[in-house]
């Protein structure tokens, strides 16, 4: 079976510097993997260029079949990235922002209402504007818009931060079920409790490389 995510000595360089140094990383199809480590590490470097968002310079790095250093187009579609940048949209409503999202990514946007219904944003909240939104609510319609789009990939940069208790919960039940679709979950982490709680494996960044690979279940 081909893997999900293939690194070989994978470099990436931001403004000339080296923010991966040499990245040997294979995630297998339908797994969940924790990437720890202190902040600066390259864990969001390392989401980022697995998301075709950040160029791999050398070596060599496939997602999905799709050879990132030809074309790091060629894979969004089929990646979600959750991040510390929701990328909605302030004027639109927090259901026009799912349903945008979706329709981006080739999805059904039928999805939009489910999608909303799972994060617990339906009802009123589905038409208010996202500039009237807390910062918690933000957090939960990104989340909506990723689960709307049903992507292969699943890329999580430190997921629970800016969540209430209800909302980390939510998150955690999110992942599960993408987990149990078959879907591939990549997340970085610091609340490691939580996360090694969904994770199969859990890999150390450290100076833009990997240090260790331990085994969860």
């Amino acid at each position: 079976m081909a893997s999900a995510v293939c690194f070989r000595s994978a470099v990436v360089l931001l403004d000339r510097f080296p923010a991966l140094t040499g990245v040997d990383l294979e995630v297998d199809p339908g797994e969940a993997l924790l990437v720890r480590g202190p902040n600066g590490a390259g864990k969001t470097t390392l989401l980022r260029a697995i998301a075709g968002l950040a160029p791999v310079v050398d070596g060599s790095a496939e997602v999905l079949g799709h050879d990132l250093r030809r074309d790091r187009r060629a894979v969004r579609r089929q990646v979600g990235l959750f991040g510390h940048v929701t990328g909605l949209y302030d004027d639109l409503t927090v259901a026009e922002n799912v349903r945008f999202s979706i329709r981006a990514a080739g999805g059904d946007p039928d999805g939009v209402a489910v999608a909303l219904a799972r994060v617990e944003l339906d009802g009123r909240l589905a038409s208010l504007a996202v500039a009237k939104l807390s910062a918690g609510q933000r957090r939960r319609t990104a989340l909506a818009a990723l689960i709307g789009r049903r992507p292969a990939l699943w890329l999580l940069d430190e997921p629970h931060a800016g969540l209430d208790a209800r909302g980390r919960d939510l998150l955690d039940e999110v992942i599960a079920d993408a987990i149990a679709t078959g879907a591939t979950v990549v997340l970085a982490s610091h609340d490691t409790d939580r996360a090694a709680a969904v994770a199969t494996r859990t890999v150390t960044m450290v100076g833009g490389s990997l240090e260790a690979r331990v085994r969860v279940s």
